[in-house]
């Protein structure tokens, strides 16, 4: 087996432990905001107590995003093609873009309620 071959398994290996960790953290986020939501909901919170409950998820998506994109990254490491680039590429622009909307709607909103 040569070294590459060795490298390609390990950084496979690495690959599947941040998308795992990604994902656990954005089920992670989504039940600890479906919990938030229920408590909210039942009490008849305000809609600062909804803004709470996006900020929890949002944070949540963030980062899970942040490693989901380092597993991509990874996948990359080791002798990329141009056609693994490319795809690199375009997920590398759609999860950075989700992370600044998601960013910037979170600043907002914790504007808006820091004002109120």
């Amino acid at each position: 087996m040569k070294a590459e071959d060795v490298l390609r398994d390990v950084v496979d290996a690495m690959v599947l432990l941040v998308e795992a960790a990604g994902a656990v953290i954005i089920v992670i986020g989504a039940v600890l905001a479906f919990g938030l939501f229920l408590l909210v909901a039942v009490r008849r919170g305000s809609i600062e107590d909804f803004v709470k409950v996006r900020f929890v998820l949002g944070r949540f998506l963030v980062l899970g995003l942040e490693f989901q994109l380092a597993a991509d990254i990874l996948r990359t490491a080791v002798a990329p093609s141009f056609d693994e680039l490319g795809k690199l590429a375009a997920t590398a622009a759609i999860r950075t873009a989700l992370n600044f909307f998601l960013a910037r709607e979170i600043a907002e909103d914790r504007t808006k309620v820091v004002e109120r």
